[in-house]
């Protein structure tokens, strides 16, 4: 197999991969068709999209040169939040992922600790300036 089959073949497998990837990905998956709901409220999805992709070949076998090549994709799509559209106001309301492991509840409620200190600190003061 001459170096332009080659070149060929792969290309070949490339240009079938990303035709499928781009079968699996338009516009639509990031900002999704409107919903309309029957008092008026529309309703807009927006996910976050990652893809990867690789191609790869080369030769092999000893009695002759022979090409073998591969490809693999994976396209991850993920909701993020909704518009939503009510009386020409939009607002975004986002779309809250669930806390995998300990440290990610931690990270989580740091917000809401910190608060709570903050609150308990600024009462202490009012206390102490009350006497």
């Amino acid at each position: 197999m001459s170096t332009n089959e080659k070149s060929g073949a792969l290309n070949e497998l490339m240009d079938t991969s990303l035709s499928k990837i781009r079968e699996m990905v338009d516009s639509n998956t990031i900002i999704g068709e409107p919903i309309v709901t029957p008092d008026g409220v529309t309703l807009i999805p927006v996910s976050s999209l990652s893809f990867g992709f690789g191609c790869g070949g080369g030769d092999y076998g000893k009695q002759g040169p022979k090409f073998g090549g591969a490809s693999t994709a994976g396209v991850r799509v993920e909701p993020v939040a909704f518009l939503v559209v009510k009386d020409g106001i939009t607002r975004v309301l986002p779309v809250a992922v669930p806390a995998v492991s300990t440290v990610d509840r931690v990270i989580e409620l740091v917000p809401e600790v910190m608060d709570r200190v903050e609150n308990f600190i600024d009462k202490r003061k009012t206390e102490k300036s009350e006497f």
